[in-house]
């Protein structure tokens, strides 16, 4: 939303007996050194939170880990991007690369071992990053009329902006920057983890058609993948242009909250 960020407020619940083997002492220190990490690389201190044990469920021994994170930042009163300011007309935007961490997760599922990766901007999945210096720029400049981040993927969080914005959109499949680790999957793959898998974090906004966007933002590129139309009866909320110019539906099938997982539209 443009927000410089303040603090992180953590709530984590462990199995009873996790601090008491090696093992699972040497994964809440792995996990505190990632938290630390990226919060010391945002200056975003860990102010508080709690501490509490989690249920164990008989089909797994291991017991659950659940951890909840609270987010706050400061933005001008009033100058927060949000997803209702949007437009017909406006062009649509997107930060980065997309499917990258739908891709990537559908090859770590298929790995007998965890995987040992290092962070870099290959690993989406594993590394997400957020992108904080492009929502300050986007903010600060004016630039963006809309945004919201692409965690339920493109198409869900579309949909959530024209609904709050009451408009309708249309994506250009060719102008989808699609990431490397999805370009190694079949083409209908690759477009399935850019339209619907989610978590890449990537920046959607939306701005001005005459308004001049850079191409990149923080060295990282910018990518217009299309516009904003008025909400008409009898046509679809979103609409995908093919690369032979045909018109199709697109359904927003990223992640439904709030739908059982075998429901999902993935």
């Amino acid at each position: 939303m443009g927000a410089t960020p303040l603090a992180a407020f953590l709530s984590l619940a462990l199995p009873a007996d996790m601090l008491t083997t090696a093992q699972g002492r040497r994964w809440v220190e792995r996990f505190f050194t990632g938290l630390r990490a990226l919060a010391h690389r945002h200056k975003v201190p860990l102010a508080g939170g709690d501490t509490s044990e989690s249920p164990r469920e008989t089909r797994d021994a291991n017991g659950l880990i659940l951890a909840d994170i609270v987010l706050i930042g400061l933005v001008p009163t009033g100058k927060a991007l949000r997803r209702s300011k949007a437009r017909p007309g406006d062009a649509i935007y997107v930060t980065g690369h997309l499917g990258g961490s739908a891709a990537e997760l559908a090859k770590l599922l298929k790995q007998q071992k965890p995987a040992q990766t290092k962070s870099t901007r290959d690993h989406p999945h594993l590394y997400p990053e957020p992108r904080i210096a492009q929502g300050r720029a986007l903010l600060t400049r004016n630039l963006a009329t809309a945004c919201i981040d692409i965690s339920d993927g493109l198409s869900t969080d579309l949909a959530h902006i024209c609904r709050a914005s009451g408009t309708h959109a249309e994506i250009d499949q060719s102008a989808l920057p699609i990431h490397p680790q999805a370009r190694k999957l079949t083409p209908e793959a690759a477009l399935h983890a850019a339209l619907h898998g989610g978590e890449d974090y990537e920046l959607l906004f939306t701005a001005p058609a005459t308004t001049r966007i850079p191409k990149s933002i923080a060295r990282v590129p910018i990518t217009r993948i299309g516009r904003l139309t008025p909400k008409r009866p009898a046509t679809p909320l979103l609409t995908l242009i093919t690369p032979n110019s045909a018109r199709t539906p697109l359904k927003p099938s990223g992640w439904q909250h709030f739908t059982p997982p075998g429901r999902q539209n993935r």
